[in-house]
């Protein structure tokens, strides 16, 4: 176990591997009643196919998310999701693209619901009357989501943008995929990825790092498995498949996503790196304290319901701004001016070191949410990095940097706008 103190911070952080190949960090947080634990796995809805064993494997869409309903099953009849409420813990679970993690956060009885966590994720217990009404279960949840504007006009951003890369699909899958999903389709995929080498424990409480460890040690697998290699399909091209797409549904005002690929660094501190200084670039120039929105606000093209990110998932970078807006058009045409602006005469340095302080200013006091640092910790493992170097870094991006990330991946030819649009009289 290493010890690592951030000074500039104040957080000390104890991190270390497993003989079983699981990585674990712990956040010492003293005085804290608090506490939260996550364990997740690098396996999520993108994850579909992978070579394991010497073999390609391919499984149905929904998969991860479909484990992820069905891991709080105990084998002695019990929930693991009731006896962890009963303990005092606030549990829950969430997949993505990109992982799959639980998580749970109390403020007595911390080790026995950490023991509770460990053991049901590594347990899997599955029958096919379960998995039959679970498929009963999840389809009500895919045509509900299908049937929300904003899930639509995200996929159809995501469709055009990605080709081949089954990001571009339902984390749930289709009422089709997951009626292919059997037991042993389960139990399968809980092998292959729910091994503690391809997973992580993050912990901030006020605790013994130690304790944590040995707690680690005595509940999981000793031996350390083999970690499938995912096959996210052909390269993606710079450019998106399609770059304009309108569906019409039941909504009030057109609501817009606008988005571009970016291609991932390889893991490890340039991974930190571009996502910092994505988040960066992005915030200087399309900010909600900045000029451009100010000035579309003002005009009434743009109003409070926009937002902007970059989302690093599965192997993958996408940069998603958007909203509701009449005019969704009109704002791909200033955000292309915004663009060709940065790679004539380059960023605002004053809105470049305001940027650069609230960023710095958002990441600190995310470390006050428990739940915010084990998860940036979390990504930071399957990235390759320590999520809390995250403020040196960020001090030493340049305003050339975010200048150049922006001219090479924000170019107008590399912009998609996905619209859903009010029915038609």
């Amino acid at each position: 176990m290493k010890h690592k103190r951030y000074e500039k911070i104040g957080e000390d952080l104890y991190s270390g591997q497993l003989h079983n190949g699981l990585q674990i960090n712990v956040v010492t947080k003293p005085d804290f009643k608090l506490a939260y634990a996550v364990f997740a796995t690098n396996y999520g809805g993108a994850h579909r196919r992978f070579y394991l064993g010497g073999q390609m494997h391919d499984t149905p869409a929904g998969v991860a998310h479909f484990l992820e309903h069905k891991m709080f099953d105990m084998p002695n009849g019990d929930n693991a999701l009731s006896i962890l409420s009963a303990n005092g813990a606030q549990p829950n679970a969430f997949t993505s693209s990109g992982m799959t993690a639980y998580h749970f956060d109390c403020t007595d009885g911390f080790e026995e619901n950490l023991r509770m966590l460990l053991k049901f994720v590594s347990t899997p217990y599955f029958t096919d009357e379960t998995v039959a009404k679970e498929q009963g279960i999840i389809g009500q949840e895919i045509c509900m989501v299908e049937d929300n504007p904003g899930y639509v006009v995200y996929n159809r951003l995501m469709r055009m943008l990605y080709e081949h890369n089954p990001i571009r699909d339902q984390v749930a899958g289709s009422i089709e995929s997951i009626a292919e999903i059997t037991a042993e389709t389960l139990y399968n995929c809980h092998k292959a990825f729910y091994a503690p080498s391809n997973m992580t424990l993050c912990v901030a409480a006020d605790c013994d790092p130690e304790r944590i460890f040995d707690i680690a040690n005595e509940m999981l697998p000793r031996d350390r498995a083999e970690i499938p290699k995912a096959d996210m399909g052909p390269a993606e091209s710079d450019m998106p498949a399609k770059t304009y797409n309108e569906e019409f549904m039941e909504v009030s005002a057109p609501q817009f996503l606008i988005g571009a690929k970016v291609k991932p660094a390889p893991n490890g501190d340039a991974l930190l790196r571009q996502k910092l200084t994505a988040q960066l670039a992005i915030r200087t120039l399309f900010g909600t304290s900045g000029d451009f929105y100010n000035r579309l606000y003002s005009d009434g093209t743009l109003n409070r319901d926009y937002d902007y990110e970059i989302d690093y998932a599965a192997g993958t970078a996408t940069i998603i701004l958007g909203g509701e807006s009449n005019k969704p058009q009109a704002v791909l045409e200033e955000i292309k001016r915004e663009i060709s602006n940065v790679s004539e005469n380059g960023l605002d340095k004053a809105a470049f070191e305001a940027a650069k302080h609230s960023s710095f200013g958002s990441r600190l006091r995310g470390l006050e949410d428990f739940d915010n640092i084990c998860l940036a910790l979390v990504d930071g493992v399957f990235g390759g990095y320590c999520a809390l170097d995250s403020f040196s870094i960020l001090d030493s991006i340049s305003i050339e940097e975010c200048e150049s990330f922006l001219s090479s991946f924000m170019a107008a030819d590399r912009l998609a706008l996905s619209v859903i649009s009010p029915v038609k009289d």
